[in-house]
């Protein structure tokens, strides 16, 4: 299994609208082959800053997800409601 952080900032006044697309785009991900779940957290006292972990079955996995036609949809809607360029770190479980 591996875990995926993805690092958003999101444009101030925006929060609210972020949030809907963002559980829009975790739906798409639901039945994604490989996926095995995810969570969204908030830095406290930065309301702009959300921090996606989501544990997917392997690589290949992800791989197809981050080139679906659905996750290129729902980020269309994410994307400009960004200041920056998304974050994306990949990790494996280290023995």
């Amino acid at each position: 299994m591996i875990k995926i952080i993805i690092e958003r900032r999101i444009m101030p006044g925006l929060e609210e609208e972020y949030e809907e697309a963002a559980r829009e785009a975790m739906r798409g991900s639901l039945g994604a082959r490989g996926f095995f779940g995810g969570e969204t957290l908030a830095e406290l006292g930065h309301s702009d800053r959300r921090l996606i972990i989501v544990k997917w079955r392997d690589l290949s996995a992800w791989n197809d997800w981050y080139t679906s036609e659905e996750r290129a949809r729902v980020m269309q809607r994410i994307l400009p409601l960004l200041t920056e360029e998304e974050s994306i770190r990949l990790y494996e479980p280290s023995y």
